[in-house]
């Protein structure tokens, strides 16, 4: 840990980053790395308990509480949605990706909750401009929040949203690939549908309450917002550890200080450093932390297996290129299926948050990573990022 001080610290010397908190559990001994400030130029330290934007960390969550309706026997996997969610009754698949929103057939089957956890539902970002094709330009019109950074106040409450997104057409087939992000936006409205309460009151009943996450929500009350740190952007994304930010939400009056119309369960949470180390440790435990029992130990052994096949993955675009020769995707996250940069030894599984943050759980080492910063990046692309797997995964 002397050495992973040392290497975020650097980040934070260089202005790469305004500050770092960086945690890592081996055998359930955590040892935390705090270094910077909340702020560019700013006197107020970063501390252990400082929130951060989790973006789409926010996603493994919703998994899991997809996965305890499935338990509780008001969901099923391969059940169409059609009863929860009739807005989907009779989708519409483009004939061509680039083509013009009436240019359709019909869905060759229903969409299932099993599509939605493995971000096969035909629906999902397209990897480079954001305006390239008609249906990008309309989901953009329609503000369903499907392919830019999270904006919590611009998307619509959860029916509306459904409405919206229903009156588009499918990218493609249901089953047939792989799409980042849209499917989990989806969940969040079925799993509140399902549960029968608001979805935030799902995740405190559920996964925060029992785990301790004290700290994990949907937006940060007045008597908190000291301890939430600015959100920045690389003024030049290409050069995104060369130091030059912008701000892109603060701490103080923006996009996360009053509670969302849409509670997002794809990218809109915050959390702590200690908070989603429980919920790693959860994951860890195959569903159990302490006297806490989320999720069957069979539940979360299938959330945490590669579900893709080789035909999915060879018609799924991903970034960056090549990532699924050593990546596979299980229920709204990453496993690693191979030797990688860090490690020769697979089955590290979780996800990352594109505004700075990381998280993965290791079974063969009993080992969970957890690393927050302020900073809106790919997470590979970054140096930070890079920096804090390497000191993790080292002779671990």
């Amino acid at each position: 840990m002397n050495r992973m001080h040392e290497a975020m610290a650097k980040h934070v010397e260089r202005r790469a980053v305004p500050g770092v908190v960086a945690a890592v559990s081996r055998g359930g001994e955590v040892e935390v790395v705090v270094v910077g400030t909340l702020e560019v130029g700013g006197k107020a330290p970063m501390r252990r308990d400082t929130l951060f934007r989790i973006a789409s960390m926010s996603k493994p969550v919703t998994a899991v509480a997809a996965m305890a309706l499935v338990e509780d026997g008001k969901l099923a996997l391969d059940a169409p949605l059609e009863t929860l969610l009739p807005e989907l009754a009779h989708c519409r698949v483009l004939r061509r990706l680039d083509g013009p929103l009436d240019d359709t057939v019909p869905a060759a089957r229903a969409i299932t909750l099993r599509d939605l956890l493995t971000m096969r539902m035909g629906f999902g970002i397209v990897w480079g401009p954001r305006d390239a094709t008609p249906i990008q330009r309309a989901a953009d019109a329609l503000h369903l929040g499907a392919f830019g950074p999270p904006r919590p106040l611009e998307t619509p409450a959860p029916d509306e949203w459904m409405r919206r997104f229903a009156s588009l057409p499918l990218m493609h087939q249901p089953g047939e690939r792989w799409m980042y992000n849209t499917s989990i936006e989806v969940l969040s409205v079925l799993v509140a549908r399902a549960a029968g309460k608001p979805f935030p009151v799902f995740l405190e009943e559920r996964i925060f309450g029992p785990l301790g996450m004290k700290d994990t929500s949907f937006s940060v009350p007045a008597s908190k917002v000291d301890r939430l740190a600015t959100s920045y952007v690389p003024k030049d994304m290409l050069a995104v550890d060369a130091g030059a930010l912008d701000v892109y939400d603060p701490a103080a009056g923006g996009q996360w200080a009053t509670p969302p119309a849409f509670p997002s369960g794809a990218a809109g949470l915050v959390s702590t450093v200690d908070d989603y180390l429980a919920f790693g440790h959860m994951m860890l435990g195959r569903g159990a932390l302490g006297r806490a029992r989320i999720l069957s130990a069979a539940s979360v052994d299938a959330m945490t297996t590669d579900q893709l096949t080789a035909d999915e993955k060879a018609l799924s675009e991903v970034y960056p290129p090549g990532y699924w020769k050593n990546h596979g995707w299980g229920y709204a996250m990453e496993v690693v299926t191979g030797p990688d940069d860090y490690t020769p030894v697979p089955g590290r599984y979780g996800w990352d948050g594109g505004l700075g943050t990381s998280w993965r759980s290791d079974p063969a080492r009993g080992l969970i990573g957890v690393l927050m910063t302020q900073l809106m990046a790919f997470p590979g692309a970054a140096g930070v990022y890079r920096d804090f797997w390497t000191e993790a995964l080292r002779g671990a």
